[in-house]
């Protein structure tokens, strides 16, 4: 039977580190409950391709980047390169998706020509609780550079997740993907590609934030470069969310106004 093509490409970099090989299984799972088409480039940040659990290598709708270590940056980056979705979903890789999560944006993308469309993230316990985290961004449609207002100054709480968003695939290229930068890249993703357009946030959970003591996020590393890293962004944001004003590109605004 060939291969159905996909509607939306999801990007996920991993190290296939022992302990998340669970939560990787986890995340396909969510996966195969979607109604949308998808596929799954999974990106491996020096990892050797035989490390992949068995029900990812069984699944033709997973393409497998082999990769030397580049970090999480650099293997969203490349990973793009074989997305042939016409939307793009970036994911980590111990996390997990509700079965409604791409259909309920898919759909209203579609219907409202919009460069990209997020909902609600929630963090998810080890006891299987949930609880929604309050973005900063409100629920609605947001102009253009609109996102990068609700992120006041580096240190408050950042406006929106990437993990939250689908966007379109010319979209994600016109914003060059993620920052070169050892963390904090999908912050510096975030403020360029809703600074190209227009998107909007749903009120329904359609991304879940798996919490457990091996984080990313929890390293002693993470918190020495956190600061930086978010003073870049932010800068880096401002800067060309005032520059779009001044001198804005109709070709890129086209691609994901509002219809």
């Amino acid at each position: 039977m060939p291969r159905t093509a996909p509607q939306i490409s999801v990007i996920t970099p991993t190290r296939l580190l022992p302990n998340r090989l669970p939560y990787l299984e986890q995340l396909h799972e969510s996966l195969t409950a979607q109604t949308v088409e998808w596929e799954l480039v999974l990106a491996l940040d020096g990892a050797e391709p035989d490390l992949v659990p068995n029900p990812l290598t069984r699944d033709r709708r997973v393409k497998v980047l082999r990769l030397p270590k580049v970090g999480a940056a650099g293997a969203r980056n490349l990973a793009l390169n074989l997305a042939e979705g016409d939307w793009i979903q970036y994911a980590d890789d111990d996390d997990v998706f509700p079965s409604d999560a791409f259909a309920v944006r898919h759909s209203y993308a579609l219907a409202s020509n919009l460069g990209w469309v997020a909902g609600q993230l929630a963090d998810l316990s080890p006891d299987g609780t949930t609880r929604v985290w309050q973005c900063p961004t409100p629920p609605g449609v947001h102009t253009a550079g609109a996102v990068w207002t609700y992120w006041p100054t580096p240190q408050d709480t950042i406006p929106l997740c990437q993990t939250q968003m689908i966007a379109r695939r010319e979209l994600v290229q016109a914003a060059c993907g993620h920052g070169g930068l050892p963390q904090g890249e999908d912050l510096v993703y975030v403020c360029a590609l809703t600074a190209l357009s227009a998107g909007a946030l749903l009120p329904v959970v359609t991304y879940l934030y798996r919490q457990h003591e091996e984080q990313m996020t929890r390293s002693r590393d993470h918190d020495r470069l956190e600061g930086a890293v978010r003073e870049f962004a932010w800068h880096s944001g401002r800067q060309l969310r005032a520059r779009l004003e001044n001198h804005p590109t109709p070709h890129i605004a086209a691609a994901g106004s509002a219809a």
